[in-house]
């Protein structure tokens, strides 16, 4: 059995001159020093830090050995990575789940893995936010199913008790229970089959927010991974908006209604922070399809930056909105007069006229908008692609603008494009690796109110 302090040891090796200097290294979102990351788990907020916890490898770049790999950030800009938080114990593996705040200690609830096993969900908690111990009364939910997994546990003040919910991932069922103490769990109800049934569901996330900053009219969102079944092909999440009265959730929708958190390949398993002051989430910058073979070293896997959540009544109803952290701004450097200008470190903003047709080349791809088809589209067929024959890829998203303007407001960061449209109604996430180091970025037709910045990494 490997110990606590040997995962430790592994998961920062001595600090390197090169570390964050790699040509496709992202400079302004979050990657571990080195070796394998996927979900992004246990997200909180505590005494002014911010946890981020991660699907961590300590001992390669690829997927294995899964542990809870740990970062810390007051201002989810800026983050240092830690010592492995909660390492794989034997043969069991440290899947995704949650962490809550109860009292002055942080419990956190995940999934154990062991192969040919059923999966069960576990406690480990921590009075200092560095060390955890895993209790020793685990599991504290075992269904007896193999695909049983990625708990969410939130606090519902209504009712006065934790709520968990949980994955079926091969019935396509989010199940909901209860308990007063974190270690007993009592079965509310099930929600699904709906919508996109392909695969597997897994990775929910479930919230409450004000519909357009309102109080006093609020829905939940029940966040979905359907791995694969995504619009774009591969990995990707479905939400639905409703309402929970403490036992049940109800969709507002109809089943059939498809409504995706991002419209790009690479965000997956987006979770927002337990307890703090804003909605805030943030994702694995990655696709399933091809997550093992992306040509980077000696780190493989990112997340997306942190986006504020809010909920808006559209013509076509709620609809979840996504806009970049208000503290990004703080890496603004130099103002720009044009994107030709741009590198590949940068930021901008502008709109398109309506009926305006636009196309950008940057960083190894083109971003544009049809306004015939009423969809922007990312078109990443070109640059570094022979790693994956199932890389390359044109991801679209439908824009409902009914005679406004398309807002856009884009992160380019090395081997990233954020897309943010119609003021967050619309995202797309895409992997990128160009070919040159600094490929040029071309514009054909017109940005109105163009700004850009130069953006500074956030590593030393």
């Amino acid at each position: 059995m490997r110990t606590v302090a040997a995962f430790a040891a592994l998961a920062l090796f001595a600090p390197s001159a090169e570390l964050y200097r790699e040509r496709y290294r992202p400079q302004f979102h979050f990657s571990p020093e080195r070796n394998w990351t996927n979900d992004p788990c246990g997200l909180i907020y505590r005494n002014g830090e911010y946890h981020l916890f991660f699907q961590f490898n300590p001992f390669d770049k690829v997927w294995g050995h899964m542990s809870w790999g740990h970062a810390i950030s007051r201002d989810l800009v800026h983050w240092k990575q830690l010592p492995v938080a909660i390492p794989e114990d034997g043969d069991v593996m440290i899947f995704t789940g949650s962490s809550v705040l109860r009292g002055k200690r942080i419990v956190s609830i995940w999934t154990g893995d062991v192969a040919r096993r059923p999966q069960t969900q576990n406690l480990a908690f921590s009075a200092d936010g560095r060390t955890w111990t895993k209790y020793p009364g685990n599991p504290v939910l075992d269904q007896g199913k193999k695909d049983f997994r990625d708990p969410k546990v939130l606090w519902h003040a209504a009712t006065k008790r934790w709520i968990m919910v949980v994955m079926l991932p091969n019935e396509y069922k989010a199940q909901f229970y209860s308990s007063r103490d974190l270690k007993h769990w009592i079965h509310l109800s099930d929600f699904g089959p709906a919508d996109v049934t392909r695969e597997q569901w897994e990775c929910p996330d479930f919230y409450q927010l004000p519909v357009d900053g309102n109080p006093k009219n609020t829905r939940w969102v029940l966040k979905i991974g359907t791995n694969p079944g995504h619009i774009a092909g591969g990995s990707g999440e479905q939400y639905f908006v409703g309402r929970f009265d403490g036992i049940r959730f109800t969709n507002d929708n109809p089943p059939e209604t498809s409504l995706w958190v991002d419209y790009g390949r690479d965000c997956y398993c987006e979770f927002s922070f337990n307890n703090a002051p804003a909605t805030i989430a943030m994702g694995w910058m990655s696709d399933w399809l091809y997550a093992g073979e992306t040509p980077t070293s000696p780190w493989r896997g990112q997340m997306t930056i942190p986006r504020r959540l809010s909920l808006q009544t559209t013509p076509e109803g709620i609809r979840l909105v996504q806009t970049p952290i208000e503290g990004l701004k703080a890496l603004r450097r130099e103002r720009l007069s044009a994107l030709a200008e741009a590198g590949d470190t940068f930021e901008f903003t502008g709109a398109i006229a309506p009926g305006r047709e636009f196309r950008l080349a940057l960083a190894g791809a083109e971003l544009a908008y049809d306004p015939a088809k009423s969809e922007i589209y990312v078109d990443r067929t070109q640059g570094n692609v022979n790693f994956s024959p199932k890389f390359p890829a044109r991801t679209a998203a439908p824009v409902q603008l009914h005679g406004r303007p398309l807002k856009l407001h884009v992160f380019v960061d090395r081997s990233s494009i954020e897309v943010f449209a119609d003021g967050g109604r619309v995202t797309l996430t895409n992997l990128v690796y160009p070919t040159e180091s600094r490929p040029p970025v071309i514009l054909q037709g017109a940005i109105d109110n163009l700004e850009v910045w130069k953006l500074a990494s956030i590593w030393r």
